[in-house]
């Protein structure tokens, strides 16, 4: 998740990020934190897995498009998105994060620089866009409710007053200054400074071979991060946010993650939907109620009530995983953009010791502290495969009877290739770093593969359903022979 800086108070370490990043970008903005945004003590995995790239186009109308259908593509922490911008249209891949509202992308050809990114050095496949390529791009203005919204603002003056209008322009709503530069942070101190930026995006309707054009679209030019070095779509419930901005949030959307064995695999995507295709739900799809928190109302939160372990029903779970408390902290957060499941302390060292006595095999203790995984087994793999070992099954219980047996993968994931016909999986659970501050619990993409994800913001919901996603990738014509 995410939070939006403005111009009054900030701690020591983003003063000292800010004036590093915007003395090669923008000038630097940065204060009060987004009452509707929390930071998350989250990180994305480091495993490694490889990026696809995107399909043809044809053009049609706006006015004739309801629905949407985008290519994902599977990546070392998350999803893709590919987003085309500007005039001509440029193409940038960015991280489908359901707990964001921000669109940004890397801006500058040269001058885009990541801070603490050295895994990404060497990474060819992150586009950067260039505002000066575009013959439709222009820096959005400080009155428009997106530059209020990214700095946080109460006051619908503060923005131009910090921009330089003077009050007669003020009072005549005729001053066209651009909306001041702004900080956005995520997860374990991630941050990102930028300018608010409009152009044309295109887009996909309703199959892939359809595209459409949407006008003045609002997202970030980011000049300078620390640890983030790929773009974000926000799919929040903020007005920032791309489905918001496109007119979704009345109908919602739905995914269906591939399994990351597919992930060096360039000729197939994971199905993303928007619009009434997304919320047409089949016979076997089960609903778990839409918890909204009253401090963080622009994320998506389901209540966890138990998790069974093969036949045996988890101790009690705690109520901060279903409810909030007066501040508005507590529930589960469902989050497109946390790699791995996170859980709260005592329930999550509860539920490793019910796993524990289930499982035969040796432990792999020298993987447990280079990954920092706590149940790693060595496995037996007959002419160096991997096999479906019998694991014992995971079954999470969300509100309103919904149970979601997951598959095998998403929890025992194998952490490197077998050699002599042994190989070793880990369990992909983590412990929440601090439960008592914004959500209780994360539901993390990882766990979410092989399981059609339905968003339905219209009836206030989230649909689970198992599901073979490659084969409903191929079905929506997202496989290249």
């Amino acid at each position: 998740m995410a939070t939006s800086y403005s111009s009054t108070t900030t701690t020591t370490i983003i003063l000292l990020l800010l004036v590093i990043a915007f003395f090669s970008f923008y000038q630097t903005q940065a204060g009060n934190i987004n009452p509707n945004s929390v930071v998350l003590g989250l990180t994305r995995s480091s495993t490694t897995f490889t990026i696809p790239k995107p399909s043809k186009y044809s053009r049609k109308r706006l006015s004739q498009v309801s629905d949407m259908i985008e290519p994902l593509r599977a990546v070392r922490d998350g999803y893709l998105l590919t987003l085309i911008i500007g005039t001509p249209g440029q193409v940038i891949q960015v991280y489908m994060d359901t707990g964001s509202d921000l669109t940004w992308v890397p801006c500058g050809n040269l001058s885009f620089d990541c801070l603490d990114c050295d895994d990404y050095r060497n990474n060819k496949l992150i586009g950067t866009f260039s505002p000066s390529n575009s013959s439709s791009s222009f820096r959005d203005t400080c009155g428009s409710s997106f530059c209020i919204d990214i700095h946080s603002s109460d006051n619908s003056f503060d923005t131009c007053i910090e921009a330089g209008c003077s009050l007669s322009t003020l009072l005549k709503a005729t001053c066209s200054r651009p909306c001041p530069s702004f900080a956005y942070s995520y997860g374990e101190g991630g941050l990102v400074a930028g300018t608010l930026t409009r152009d044309n995006l295109r887009v996909h309707g309703s199959s892939p071979y359809i595209t459409k054009d949407v006008p003045r679209f609002s997202f970030g030019c980011v000049g300078t991060t620390y640890r983030e070095p790929i773009g974000i779509a926000g799919f929040g419930r903020g007005v920032l946010s791309l489905p918001s901005q496109l007119g979704f949030l009345q109908k919602g959307f739905s995914h269906c993650f591939l399994a990351f064995k597919y992930a060096n695999n360039q000729n197939i995507s994971s199905p993303l939907f928007m619009g009434d295709t997304a919320t047409s739900s089949s016979d076997n799809m089960q609903f778990t109620p839409m918890l909204k928190s009253p401090m963080f109302p622009n994320y998506y939160y389901i209540g966890l009530e138990a998790i069974t372990v093969g036949n045996v029903k988890s101790a009690e779970v705690p109520l901060n995983l279903r409810e909030f408390d007066s501040q508005g902290n507590g529930g589960m957060l469902i989050d497109s953009g946390t790699t791995y499941t996170h859980l709260p302390e005592p329930f999550y060292s509860q539920l490793l010791s019910m796993l524990q006595p289930m499982i035969a095999y040796p432990r792999a203790t020298d993987v447990e502290r280079r990954t920092g995984f706590d149940l790693c087994y060595e496995v037996p793999c007959p002419n160096n495969r991997f096999t479906n070992d019998p694991f014992p099954s995971i079954t999470f219980h969300f509100m309103n009877n919904v149970s979601l047996v997951l598959p095998q993968a998403n929890y025992f994931y194998a952490m490197s290739a077998p050699t002599n016909s042994t190989g070793v999986k880990c369990l992909l659970f983590q412990s929440m770093d601090d439960s008592s501050y914004g959500p209780a619990g994360v539901f993390g993409n990882f766990q979410q593969q092989d399981v059609k994800v339905v968003y339905d913001l219209e009836k206030e919901r989230i649909g689970f359903q198992p599901m073979d996603c490659a084969a409903a990738a191929i079905s929506q014509g997202l496989h290249k022979n």
